[in-house]
Order: structure tokens, then C-alpha cells, then sequence
């Protein structure tokens, strides 16, 4: 039978030469990575796994420093046939209580800086395994593997086998896990490298943490998958990046990296001549952003749209002959993924209208992790994934994301969507960016609020805020307050975390 492991792939796709660079370290020491370092290190790596006797299908928790061994790390785990389940930095110790307890891994690799509380929690958990990984190739991780043999046999597995489990963000409730299978995840990369015009001769700045979909799948994969080097950055500094525009050609990024990079002189045409595609996700692009990067940059920022539980599913065109890259949308659904619009009684929306995004197609996750109901109640009848996004699509195809079912006001009877109202402040003199909420109110049931940051150096004014938007909208969307504030609460992803924004802001109307 054909082995389906997602790394067979990914390994058949090195180039012939394995002493080519395969990650060049950019910040720190010189150090650099060949596609034979990554042949080997991910050897070792299974063998130690395998060597621990793990039930099949045991799961392997990470909560380590972005760094080349932990992106070695995840795809061991993927060789040696088990599930990789990737922690977000920031997750604090109540926090990973749930995700042990709820994911029950086998082995927990941490930073050696708290292996005293996660080994704590691990062994309550009565997790097997606790292994430390530091950024600086330090750790009883890579300790153990040293011993190991650099030869490994590939795990055989199916397509629809499980590969890895990501955690949602949780804004609501407690956060659930999303099985990703090996067909998800090969399937998904395999679209993008044709899609986006993957080649060999490549050069990803990889920039981003590797916790989540847009780094460790979406580039990492991209850049494995081509054979293509990275220019491999732990920490995101905008000035760094941009000097290394001249040995790369493409550049995934959150809008939050492009606004910091927007703010650098060093940000010119000349210094982006030969990067072909610069590629965002992860929170919506501010337009302004869009534009600025244009006039600035010389190129055209591609947005794509996706989720933890499907990768990727619609892409602006990369090719002009495809489309035009249209700023405040995410472009058209990606080859075999089908992205549809349903109002509230689940009927097809007119084109245009705004209604509850559906999606299916052979990167659409499992299922979440031990929640049967949950994932029932996320499917429809006839097998769609209600994304919990709202949006709409225009006549061409064109999908735009309005916002979260759950952002969603209603105020005196009517849905007001806050994405249209923060369009309208945005592109207001002086005004960096906005959030729109509901807030409590005992007339109107929610009322609208925006929180507004404003340009640097600039003095806005909340009522002639509200008073110029009463002048271009319904009286109904208009925000009942208006707070001018210095930054907005965000994930690490870059996403404004309206949830916080909600509970500051609760009793207002009380």
C-alpha cells in the first residue's frame, strides 16, 4: 500500500542535493541547517519516540522556544506515526492543565524554563514522558536522541490517520481540539504549491511562530514541500526582515508584522525587487494597510483565509491572469474546496448578501477531540463545516469575512456587523485602526460601542467620531460610545481579542 505520511511527502520533495541549505538561522549565531541535517535530526528524533514503547496513536505535546529542533521535533513526530500537538507559547499553567488532562499526550516537551510546574502537571496528569528543548539547542530532548540511530523507516499511515491536534483560540467557552489528518494536511499544502507558484529556487523568510496553522503548516510545508530554503527568524524584527528582502522571494505574515514593517525607512521598492509574493493571514488586512504596502513596497499584498480546523481555503489570485488581488477580501475558494453563503434558515444567500460561511473539501478537519456532540452540531446535514465566520461573496467569486457569528450585534431588532462599521471608521483622517462590540443595554438588548486607536501624534474625538458616522450609516449602527484608546487587546497571532473588549466594557449601560 502507498504510505500516506504526510513526511514522505515532504521528504520526497528534498532536493538531490542534501547538503544544500535547507534553514539558514538569521538571528543569533551563524548557523545553518542542510536538507541532510533535517534527514537526520528527524531520524534521531523518531527513533527516541519509537524507542519509548508509545501506545499508537499517543500524542506528543509541545510548548517550546520557536527554534530548527522544534520544527524537527513536529516532523518526527509525523515519521514516527504519531500526533503532534503544538502548545502556544503564551498558554500560562492553568491553561496547559486543560490541554494535558483533555489531550492526555504521552510525552510533554517543554522549554527547560518551566519544566518545574509543566512536569508537575505532567506527571498528575500521569503523562509518561517530560522532555526539556531550549532554543539554543540545549535540552534533555536532544540529549536523549544523540544515542540514536540517524536511520528511519517512515510509520506507515492512511490518509485519514490523525496527524496533529490544534487547540482553538477558546474566546468562548473551552477551547476544543481540531484533528487534522495526514490527507488534511498534505492535500491542503499540495494546492498552495500550485496555486502560489512554489519552486525550488524559492526563499521563504519564515517569521512567524510555529504553534499555529500559518507557520508551522501553511509555510513551513510551502517551503518543505518545494524543496525551497528558509530564512529562518525566531523572533520577529521588522528592520532585520527587510534587509533580508534581497535574498528571499516570499514572506508570510500577520497584518500586525506588515504595520510594523510599514513604520521602517528601510521599507522601498528598491529593497523589495526581488521578493515575488508577500502573502498575510491569520486577521483581517486593514485596507489602509493594503494600500500603504503598495505605494511603499511596489507590491501587492495576497490575502488568504483559513482556520485551524481546515488550513487554508480561499486565496487572492497569485497569477494576474487569474484575478486581481483585491484589498478587504480573501480572494476565491482554493481548487476542490467548496466555500458557500447561508442565511439563518440555511438557505443560499443572494450574491452579495451577508450570511454564515459553510465550507467541504479534503482539508476540512475530522472532528474535534473527544467532543462527538460538538463536532456534530459543526456539520450540516449534508456535510458541511459551518466555519462560524460571516461573510459574503460578490459576483466574480470574491469572498469578504465580516466578521464572527459570535461579534455579531444585535441592537433593537437589527444585525449590525461590526466589520462594516470599523471600514467606516478606518478610513477616517487620523484613526489607526478600530473595534466595534455590543455591549449590554437594557432598551436596545446590545448597544453598539467602538474603541478606536488613533494615528501616532494624533488627537481624535469619540463624539465627532460618532457624529460623522451618523452622516454615511443607519442610525442603528452608530456607536453609542466611542472610547479613543492607545492599543487594542490581541492574541499572539495578531487577532483583537473582542471577547476582553467585551468584559472591560460590560457594565457600561448597566
Amino acid at each position: 500500500m502507498d504510505n500516506a505520511n504526510l513526511y514522505s511527502a515532504l521528504r520526497a520533495a528534498f532536493p538531490a542535493d542534501l547538503d544544500a541549505t535547507a534553514i539558514e538561522c538569521a538571528d543569533g549565531a551563524a548557523l545553518s541547517y542542510s536538507w541532510s541535517d533535517l534527514e537526520r535530526g528527524t531520524a534521531m528524533l523518531a527513533n527516541l519516540l519509537v524507542s519509548l514503547d508509545l501506545p499508537a496513536g499517543s500524542r506528543i505535546a509541545a510548548q517550546t522556544e520557536k527554534s530548527v529542533e522544534a520544527l524537527m521535533l513536529y516532523l518526527a513526530v509525523l515519521r514516527a506515526g504519531y500526533v503532534y500537538l503544538p502548545l502556544n507559547t503564551a498558554y500560562q499553567a492553568a491553561e496547559v492543565e486543560y490541554f494535558i488532562g483533555n489531550a492526555e499526550p504521552a510525552v510533554v516537551v517543554c522549554a527547560g524554563k518551566n519544566f518545574g510546574w509543566m512536569s508537575k502537571l505532567a506527571f498528575l496528569a500521569e503523562v509518561q514522558y517530560v522532555f526539556t528543548l531550549n532554543d539554543d539547542r540545549s535540552g534533555t530532548l536532544l540529549d536523549r536522541a544523540a544515542c540514536q540511530s540517524d536511520q528511519h523507516e517512515v510509520a506507515i499511515k492512511a490518509a485519514d490517520d490523525m496527524a496533529a491536534i490544534l487547540y482553538t483560540s477558546g474566546t468562548t467557552g473551552r477551547s476544543k481540539g481540531a484533528m487534522l489528518s495526514h490527507g488534511n494536511l498534505l492535500s491542503n499544502a499540495q494546492t498552495l504549491h500550485r496555486l502560489w507558484g512554489w519552486q525550488a529556487d524559492d526563499v521563504l523568510i519564515h517569521a512567524l511562530p510555529i504553534f499555529h496553522v500559518h507557520g508551522l503548516f501553511v509555510a513551513s510545508h510551502g517551503a518543505l514541500l518545494a524543496g525551497a530554503k528558509m530564512i529562518w527568524f525566531a523572533k520577529f524584527e521588522p528592520r532585520a526582515v527587510i534587509n533580508r528582502f534581497a535574498d528571499a522571494t516570499i514572506f508570510m505574515g500577520v497584518p500586525t508584522l506588515y504595520g510594523r514593517m510599514l513604520a521602517e525607512g528601510g521599507l522601498t521598492p528598491a529593497a523589495c525587487q526581488k521578493m515575488r509574493l508577500f502573502i498575510s493571514g491569520s486577521a483581517p488586512l486593514l485596507i489602509e494597510t493594503f494600500r500603504d504596502w503598495q505605494q511603499r513596497s511596489g507590491k501587492t499584498i495576497l490575502e488568504r483565509y483559513g482556520m485551524s480546523e481546515t488550513i487554508m481555503l480561499t486565496s487572492n489570485p497569485y497569477r494576474a491572469l487569474d484575478g486581481d488581488r483585491l484589498g478587504g477580501t480573501v480572494g476565491l475558494a482554493l481548487p476542490g474546496v467548496g466555500v458557500r453563503v447561508r442565511d439563518d434558515q440555511g438557505q443560499p444567500c443572494a450574491t452579495g448578501d451577508i450570511g454564515h460561511i459553510e465550507v467541504q473539501g479534503p482539508n476540512v478537519f475530522h472532528g474535534y477531540w473527544r467532543m462527538p456532540e460538538k463536532t456534530r452540531e459543526e456539520f450540516t446535514a449534508d456535510g458541511w463545516f459551518k466555519t462560524g465566520d460571516v461573510g459574503r461573496c460578490d459576483a466574480n467569486g470574491y469572498f469578504t469575512i465580516v466578521g464572527r457569528s459570535k461579534d455579531l450585534i444585535i441592537s433593537g431588532g437589527y444585525n449590525v456587523y461590526p466589520a462594516e462599521i470599523e471600514g467606516y471608521i478606518n478610513e477616517m483622517d487620523g484613526v489607526a485602526e478600530s473595534a466595534v462590540v455590543g455591549i449590554a443595554h437594557a432598551d436596545f438588548g446590545e448597544a453598539v460601542v467602538a474603541i478606536v486607536i488613533p494615528k501616532p501624534g494624533t488627537a481624535l474625538d469619540g463624539p465627532a467620531i460618532a457624529a460623522t458616522l451618523k452622516r454615511q450609516i443607519a442610525n442603528f449602527k452608530v456607536p453609542k460610545q466611542v472610547f479613543i484608546v492607545a492599543e487594542l487587546p490581541r492574541n499572539t497571532m495578531g487577532k483583537v481579542q473582542k471577547n476582553l473588549l467585551r468584559e472591560q466594557y460590560k457594565g457600561l449601560f448597566a
